[in-house]
């Protein structure tokens, strides 16, 4: 008995192969409804025209910016919180849908994560195309094929994998950094890294290269994932006090 517990024990908590699934138009066309993007800025408006999303990417002048990532039907959005590094004294707003769906709205910083490179928007607007998680008890092991939708790259980018795994969420689990092969441009921290069903797995952070001889060589990106069940417990606090 005692030989057979350890055995047992390692069979539960050893993550399950990865799944082979490849992410496919359907899930390019799922976060297409879904774009999102971050300016801040000096201005007090943005004009809404088709050049205001691109104009994120290219921090022309006063303007910065990425990507963002709505999570739930009544304006709330993820983004990087490095995005927000120069917001102090300025302006942040979210652009939300294409065409004519689009939505500019002024956001208001409900949370920030300077440690777990995330943060947490609020715009006064329906966001009924949205992103449903990843279940918070299911292993996501290396291997497992993602795509990311950045507004810089993400719709030009072939899918890529998870490089290392994301274990269940515990109930003290906190913000989990992870790493993907595909590498990322500025305008794309803050968008969303999807899988083959187009459930959220993490926000987009960082990219890691190597630099010998003044040539750079890629090596990884980094997403984040918070805690599921504690954004879900900022958004519920924030719902029920917000006018």
């Amino acid at each position: 008995m005692a030989a057979i517990l350890p055995a047992v024990f390692a069979a539960c908590s050893a993550p399950p192969p990865p799944n082979p699934s490849v992410p496919g138009q359907l899930t390019r066309q799922l976060a297409l409804q879904r774009l999102a993007a971050v300016v801040v800025t000096d201005r007090a408006s943005l004009p809404d025209h088709a050049g205001a999303m691109a104009s994120t990417a290219q921090n022309a002048n006063n303007t910065d910016g990425g990507s963002a990532t709505p999570v739930a039907a009544d304006g709330y959005f993820l983004t990087a919180d490095h995005v927000l590094a120069q917001s102090a004294g300025r302006h942040i707003f979210v652009i939300y849908g294409l065409g004519d769906n689009r939505r500019i709205r002024e956001a208001r910083v409900v949370w920030r994560s300077y440690e777990g490179d995330l943060a947490l928007l609020h715009v006064p607007i329906a966001t009924p195309h949205y992103y449903g998680w990843t279940p918070e008890n299911e292993w996501l092991p290396a291997g497992t094929r993602v795509i990311h939708a950045g507004i810089s790259t993400g719709f030009h980018t072939a899918p890529g994998k998870l490089t290392t795994d994301l274990s269940p969420e515990g109930p003290f689990t906190r913000i989990r950094p992870f790493k993907i092969d595909m590498p990322l441009r500025p305008g794309d921290s803050g968008g969303p890294i999807l899988d083959s069903r187009g459930r959220l797995v993490g926000i987009n952070s960082a990219v890691e290269f190597l630099v010998p001889m003044e040539t750079a060589f890629f090596i990884d990106s980094e997403g984040n994932r918070p805690n599921v069940g504690k954004l879900r417990s900022i958004i519920e606090r924030d719902r029920a006090t917000r006018p």
